[in-house]
């Protein structure tokens, strides 16, 4: 019902917000994700690089640097992306973190040179994702499936980290995929032990230890000329250690004990 009732939210928002002489691009982002609108220009060959969300300004930067603003700064008492907007000095983009549904609707970029002047809308909607965490156990020895949920496309970049540390990376370079200490300042700990499903950036760590145990973060990006989405998945891996089945030492000492006894036994018998 959630899934039908947002699809239908959607296809409303489209509607109500049909194409226009404007250039416009269109994007649907998970609650949470990070967004970021491509100006397609440099900065310093233009004179005014301005944002608008429902009419207000949330951004803008000129091309000396001589003004920049963001949010509250463009605008006293609009503090809808208060600390989560974001302005690139070289181009102008802009970046949304850590979404929220109130984010959904229209951006408008007003890009001015000394020669000409462009207008591009962007249709934001943020859906709504179940607040949950995943998480997978197993017993030590065995092996974990970490599952992306994805079909990599090639404008994907996947990547899985552990407390912080890139331990897989796949773009759609080749030589720029790597697992383990193959990666930049890659972690030890799994050597040999990562397998990469190239065609889902699912992750399989085989022999699992305990030390193993923690969160694994899956880190997607996709991009294209307008805007660039990134994504982050985290599951909790829970090792657990598998019980020893040998004989307490406590037990051993009683063994031998009984040993003696039954052997102090026999040669008393004898003498």
């Amino acid at each position: 019902m959630k899934f039908l009732f947002y699809s239908l939210a959607v296809i409303m928002f489209l509607l109500d917000h049909g194409a226009s002489g404007v250039g416009s691009d269109e994007v649907s982002v998970m609650e949470g994700d990070s967004v970021i609108f491509h100006t397609g220009v440099e900065t310093n060959q233009q004179e005014d690089i301005k944002w608008y969300f429902i009419d207000t300004r949330i951004a803008q930067i000129n091309g000396h640097l001589s003004f920049i603003c963001t949010d509250v700064q463009c605008n006293n008492g609009t503090e809808r992306f208060r600390d989560r907007l974001k302005l690139d000095n070289q181009t102008g983009s802009l970046t949304i973190t850590d979404t929220r549904t109130t984010d959904s609707g229209v951006y408008e970029l007003k890009i001015i040179s000394s020669t000409s002047s462009s207008d591009k809308i962007f249709k934001v909607i943020v859906l709504t994702v179940p607040a949950k965490r995943d998480e997978v156990k197993t017993k030590e020895g065995e092996s974990v499936f970490l599952d992306s949920g994805e079909t990599r496309k090639p404008n994907y970049v996947m990547a899985w980290f552990f407390k912080d540390t890139v331990i897989t990376q796949m773009t759609g370079d080749p030589n720029k995929t790597c697992t383990d200490v193959q990666c930049e300042d890659g972690d030890e700990r799994f050597r040999d032990r990562l397998k990469l499903d190239h065609q889902t950036g699912s992750l399989t760590i085989t022999n699992t230890t305990i030390t193993d145990s923690g969160d694994y973060k899956l880190q997607i990006i996709v991009s294209d000329s307008s805007f660039s989405i990134t994504r982050v998945k985290t599951l909790n891996v829970n090792v657990t250690a598998v019980p020893n089945s040998g004989l307490s030492s406590g037990a051993v000492a009683g063994i031998r004990f009984v040993v003696l006894l039954v052997v102090a036994a026999v040669t008393a018998g004898l003498m």
